[in-house]
Formats: C-alpha cells, structure tokens, sequence
C-alpha cells in the first residue's frame, strides 16, 4: 500500500471514528435530555392527580384517571398484593411491570418493538371504596411515541451528516498527502538521478516553510555536499597515491630490466641496482604503511590518561640515540596530562621531529607548556624555512615543499597529513610559523579536559 493512499485511509478512517463519537454522544445526551424532560413533565402531572385525589378522596374514579391520563398512555392503582383495581387511559399497547412500591419512581422502561415508556410509580394513602386507608401504588405512564420519530429523524440527520463531513475530509486527506509526499517524491527523483547520471544533483529549500520536510531536505543536501567533499578527496588521494607509487614501480622496473640485459657480467651495475631496488622498496613500503594510518585514524581508537612529559621525553631519546643529533626537550615544571591515544600522540611528535631533522642540520628544540587549558607542544628547527606562500599547504596529503630533497630523504608527503588527522581527532589544532633562512616551528594545541567526542 503506497503513503499516499495510508494518509487518505488512515486520517478518514480516525475522523469517522471521531465523528461516530460525536455524533453518538449528540445522540445519546439528547436521548437523555428529552427523557428527562418527559419524566419530568409526567411527574408534575402525577402530583397534580395526587393532590386532587387528596383534596377530594371522593372523586377518585376511572373518570378522574381518564382526564389526567396523557394523550399515549395510561394510569392504573395497583395494591399491595400487585392488582389493579382501577385504571383508565388511552388504547395503548405496551407492556410494563405490576410492580408495588413505598418508594416513589421515575424510570424509562424499553419496548421490543414500540416505542418505550415514561413510567411515574408513586405511593399513595386511599382514601375511598374498599381499599380506603390502604398504601397504594399509583402507577402513570406515557409511551414516548413523538420522542422515538425525533429520535428516529436525529439519527437519520447525523448520518447523512457524518456523510456529508466525510466528503471534505477526505478531500482535505488527499491535499495532506500531496502536500507531504511531494517533497519525498522530489528527494526520491532527485536520489535517482544522482544514481544514474552521477552528478550531484540538490533539492531547491528557496521559499520552503521551515517545517520537518524543509529540515529533511536540508539534512540531504549537506549529505550531498559531504559526499560531493569525500568522493572528490577519495580521487585526490587515490591519483596522488598512483602517482607516487608509479615513480618508484618504474625505477624498480627499468633497473630489473637492466640487470635482465647487462647484469650477469657487471657486478658494480648489480650492486647499483640492489641498492635502488631496495630503497624504492622502502619507499613504496612507507607510503602504502601511511595510507593505511590515515585510513586507520578516520575510525577513532581508545582513549586514556596520557603524560605528555614522559611521552616527549622517551620519543626525544629515540632519536638522539638514532641520529647522534641535538634535540633539546624544554619540559614545565609538572606533569601535563590529558585523554588521548597514547600510540597516536607518539607518532605526531615522532613526525614533527622528523621533519625537522631532515629539513635542518641544526639542533631541533621541542618546548612543552601549559595556556588557557590546553597543552601546547613547540616543535622548532633553524632549517631555510618554509615560503609563506607554501605554509597552507604543507599539511596537504603528499605535497611536499622541496620535492627533490623530500625524495632524497625518504619523505612520502603524507607525514604532516597523518599528524593534523591525529590533533584533529584529538580535538585540537596544528600550525606552522615559518620565515625563510630562520627554520620553521610547529605548534601543536590539544585540549587538557576530558574530550566530550571520545
């Protein structure tokens, strides 16, 4: 069953449930009303006979009963052994109970097939004949004949009502599906169109209300656009990665070839040879080992307490007992900890420091401290600097300032990447401030509080 024929059977069905309600309480209140009022009518009646029969004892009669019975029923004096000893009234067919009672009563009794009857049952002293001083019941009752052809033409109007009101509603039901299915129609369309012809294609929100269906659309385009990004960046990264990984696939190659050719007789080639095979191995290693750490750190990992201290101090240590460099830790005066993955931060300082061994002879100074809640980690060396026009995008996957120096050096152009992944993830921020002939120094911020993300 589609939407749209849900909402017009759905929001009929639950207004002709609502209408039946209505209309049976309308039924029903003035049923009760109009009873109410028939009770009450031939309740004063009853007590104008009573009076009378008190103030003139003599006069109680089927004459008597006669003028005060009313125009579709009867009167009739029951003792207490359940006769009746006097009634009178209009020729009437309905049955009602003989019943004796001390207790006056008003009640409406039910007819199989005429209509019911008002029933007035009220005790009496008899004053006359042989029953004089006797409690008796005197019973006066009226068929409500006229109340059951109104009630007969109040269904009939109620119904025909319930009829008429229908027609809009379901009139109304078809406009409220149109009007809440065509946006979803449009998104549907346009989501097909998008799967077919490949482009990305939006949904026009200009002069919507701002309702549910306008938040949808909303939502859809910004998933568009997030798509759009991502698909676009997934063909950056994978043409780079082709073309790194395509300069050292030749390299290797051409020198296989080589030692296909002239390699057997000529060890000082084979030795050349080796040598390039291996270190564009390597090459090939580390770039494929650092795509996947991007692709790693895009699903998160577990946080904990970090030192930063202690970790700063144990990576400056790996590599002064590596390179024989100068590293210099500047460490505060307490210990900076916060939550974050320990094995991420490691490697972001391990590729700053790095970079600034392999773009600098000089020493490389990391200086550590404390501001506004966050921790600030300063990552300098005193290399040629890197030209401001460069510094935007040196955190840019496989863009490499000196391209012929960062092959040299071993360098993918993914390091600083992979570091701005990791601070990212980490809530927090990386820059660089650079002047040429004065090094570079890049400043890390990662917030001390618990991340609200992790």
């Amino acid at each position: 069953m589609k939407l749209k024929t849900k909402i017009q059977l759905y929001s009929s069905l639950f207004m002709l449930i609502v209408i039946l309600i209505i209309n049976t309480a309308i039924y029903m209140l003035f049923y009760k009303i109009s009873t109410d009022g028939y009770l009450e009518d031939l309740a004063h009646q009853t007590e104008r006979l009573v009076e009378t029969i008190n103030e003139q004892p003599d006069v109680a009669s089927k004459e008597l009963f006669r003028s005060f019975s009313p125009q579709q029923g009867m009167i009739r004096v029951i003792n207490q052994a359940g006769t009746v000893f006097i009634s009178a009234g209009q020729a009437v067919k309905y049955d009602i109970p003989l019943d004796f009672s001390t207790k006056e009563t008003q009640q409406i009794i039910k007819q199989k097939d005429t209509p019911n009857v008002a029933v007035i049952n009220k005790p009496v002293i008899w004053g006359t004949g042989n029953h004089a001083g006797e409690v008796v019941t005197l019973q006066v009752s009226n068929q409500l004949t006229t109340l059951d052809s109104t009630m007969t033409t109040l269904f009939y109007v109620l119904l025909v009502s319930s009829g008429i009101i229908l027609v809009p509603i379901i009139f109304g039901g078809n406009i409220l599906s149109r009007f809440l299915l065509n946006p979803i129609k449009m998104l549907i369309q346009t989501m097909r169109e998008n799967m077919k012809k490949g482009n990305w294609k939006k949904i026009n929100v200009e002069n919507r209300s701002r309702d549910e269906l306008y938040e949808m659309e909303m939502t859809f385009n910004k998933m568009i656009d997030y798509l759009k990004d991502n698909f676009e960046k997934q063909e950056i990264f994978v043409s780079d990665a082709s073309h790194e990984l395509k300069t050292p696939i030749s390299i290797v190659k051409s020198y296989a070839q080589l030692l296909k050719r002239r390699g057997i007789d000529n060890p000082k080639l084979v030795k050349e040879a080796m040598e390039a095979i291996d270190s564009e191995s390597d090459r090939m290693s580390k770039l494929v080992e650092q795509m996947l750490i991007l692709a790693k750190n895009k699903n998160g990992a577990s946080m904990d307490q970090v030192d930063l201290v202690t970790l700063i101090e144990e990576t400056v240590k790996t590599f002064q007992g590596a390179y024989g460099r100068e590293v210099l830790f500047h460490k505060p005066e307490s210990s900076i900890i916060l939550t974050g993955n320990k094995d991420q931060l490691e490697q972001v300082i391990y590729i700053l420091i790095d970079n600034a061994l392999k773009y600098s002879n000089d020493r490389v100074e990391i200086r550590l401290s404390e501001k506004n809640k966050q921790a600030v980690i300063n990552v300098r060396d005193y290399g040629s600097g890197i030209p401001e026009q460069e510094q935007n995008r040196i955190f840019e996957r496989f863009y490499r300032v000196d391209k012929a120096r960062s092959r040299d050096t071993g360098g993918t152009g993914l390091g600083l990447a992979i570091a701005r992944t990791i601070v990212k993830e980490h809530q927090g921020d990386i820059k660089v401030k650079s002047k040429m002939g004065e090094g570079s120094t890049f400043i890390v911020t990662l917030p001390i509080e618990i991340l609200s993300k992790f």
